[in-house]
């Protein structure tokens, strides 16, 4: 009886708890559409997608620079992070020597733990130097930025494929080497296709890492609000756009910086409905 009663205290406490973490998303959903939706309005939905001109004083409020921005800063970061990442997922959990892995996964832990801000200052001390004696100009640029960007991700897409990749029967390799596979086509050819959509998981959490990434970014990528014209190019996201300018914002400026979180809400959840899509395709083949 006093079990019975301990099971149903539990289960109505999971209850609270997955309750509370939907109520919190209607919230936030509720908070931002509510004050986001009216100020894109009064912009207008086209002038506000489509503007290529921020000037809050003049009540000027286009965002096409820092969703090209974003664009591009996520891309480069999956180019750079996403092969990098499940390679070093590969090696650690199939080809990683136990005496190296012990150190290697600690490592990748401790990527996972570094403040953004320490990230930002590595970029700012080390990769903006880089960028400017390979380059020229002041080396801050959506390239430095995406390099940046793919060195965050890494902990994430390394973690989550590493554990993926591990969950995969073991007679799945050895069915491969039965049939006279070399060690290294049964990881690329086997084990990993099976582990594809907790890889795809991997890929999906990086993803959203990157695009919403700030602090880092602001320090590095030049915060011009223009289209940028080559990677190398300053520019500006929409969430540096945000941070930059929320603390003194009022009125109008202020609906449009929400209208803007908005907008980059709809971009991640297209990006992630893009994703499911993908994966669940590749399953039914």
């Amino acid at each position: 009886m006093g079990l019975g009663l301990q099971e149903k205290a539990m289960q109505l406490v999971f209850l609270l708890a997955a309750c509370a973490s939907i109520i919190a998303v209607i919230l936030i959903c509720v908070f931002m559409f509510g004050n986001g939706v009216p100020a894109i309005g009064k912009i207008g939905v086209v002038e506000f997608l489509t503007g290529t001109v921020w000037k809050p004083l003049n009540d000027t409020y286009g965002i096409l620079p820092m969703i090209i921005g974003s664009i591009y800063v996520t891309a480069g970061a999956i180019v750079i992070g996403v092969p990098i990442g499940i390679l070093c997922a590969t090696y650690m959990a199939k080809f990683c020597p136990p005496k190296l892995y012990k150190v290697m996964k600690p490592a990748v832990d401790l990527l996972a733990g570094i403040p953004s801000i320490v990230y930002g200052f590595f970029g700012l001390v080390v990769i903006v130097p880089l960028m400017q004696d390979l380059f020229g100009g002041t080396g801050k640029g959506i390239l430095t930025a995406s390099i940046m960007l793919g060195i965050m991700i890494l902990p994430t897409i390394i973690s989550v494929s590493e554990s993926s990749i591990r969950a995969v029967p073991e007679s799945y390799y050895e069915g491969s080497l039965a049939l006279g596979a070399t060690h290294e086509r049964s990881i690329f050819f086997t084990i990993l296709p099976a582990a594809k959509s907790g890889i795809m998981a991997a890929v999906i959490l990086g993803v959203g890492r990157a695009i919403g990434e700030t602090l880092a970014v602001s320090m590095i990528i030049g915060n011009q609000a223009i289209i940028p014209e080559s990677i190398l190019s300053g520019a500006r996201t929409m969430t540096t756009n945000i941070v930059l300018e929320m603390g003194y914002a009022s009125g109008m400026h202020r609906e449009a910086l929400i209208a803007t979180a908005v907008v980059l809400f709809i971009f991640i959840l297209i990006i992630n409905l893009l994703f499911s899509i993908i994966n669940n395709r590749r399953e039914k083949q």
